[in-house]
Order: structure tokens, then C-alpha cells, then sequence
């Protein structure tokens, strides 16, 4: 299941370069994640709605976290397209996304050599 989720090659390779800081680096993400998400809950225009979800795409990729980067990709181009649409489903998607990534990440996290 968490391959359809996280890219374990991706986490390999950030785990390998990291070495000791991939702990802070998943508890960076998540923080960021948590913050990006506050962002598109309350975000009051289209092109608000379309930077964050493209940054948050961004990061998300970056971390290997490719449904949620798919996610925030396709509300990025449904909000250029469409600004005047209700993205609610789309933001509910990537809240639930996320609550499927995060314990995924926490594991990760514990994998870690450095997280002893």
C-alpha cells in the first residue's frame, strides 16, 4: 500500500543524502504539510489556491509522496482553469491524502538510524 503512497525509491535516496538529518527533514515536511493545508482551507482566491497547491505539489514530490503530489497538481490546473469553482472535494481529497501519508512518514521517521 505505501508504495501507491510514498516512493520508496525517493525516500531511499533522501535517507541516503540526509543520513543523519532525514528525521528533521520528514518532521519538516509534515509541519510544512499541515501549514500548506491551513493555507488552502482558507484561501479566499483561485490563484492563492493555485500557488499553494503548486508548492505544496512541489514538496510533496520532492518527499515522494506521489498521490498527494498528484492531488495538489491537479487542484493547481483546476484552479486555473476554473477559478470561480468550488474546490472543496479537492482540498477534502488532500487532507485525506495527507492523513494517509503522515503515519507513513512516522514510520519512516522510526526507521531512521538518527530517530534513536
Amino acid at each position: 500500500m505505501a508504495d501507491k503512497h510514498l516512493d520508496p525509491d525517493v525516500l531511499s535516496a533522501l535517507r541516503e543524502v540526509m543520513e543523519d538529518g532525514f528525521s528533521t527533514l520528514i518532521d519538516t515536511f509534515l509541519a510544512d504539510c499541515e501549514t500548506r493545508l491551513q493555507v488552502l482551507r482558507q484561501a479566499s482566491t483561485a490563484a492563492q489556491l493555485s500557488e499553494t497547491a503548486h508548492s505544496f505539489k512541489g514538496s510533496s514530490s520532492n518527499m515522494g509522496a506521489v498521490r498527494l503530489a498528484e492531488l495538489c497538481g491537479q487542484l493547481e490546473q483546476d484552479a486555473k482553469k476554473s477559478p470561480t469553482a468550488n474546490f472543496g472535494q479537492s482540498i477534502a481529497d488532500i487532507d485525506s491524502e495527507f492523513a494517509i501519508v503522515r503515519p507513513l512518514y512516522e514510520i519512516e521517521r522510526q526507521r531512521s538510524p538518527a530517530a534513536s
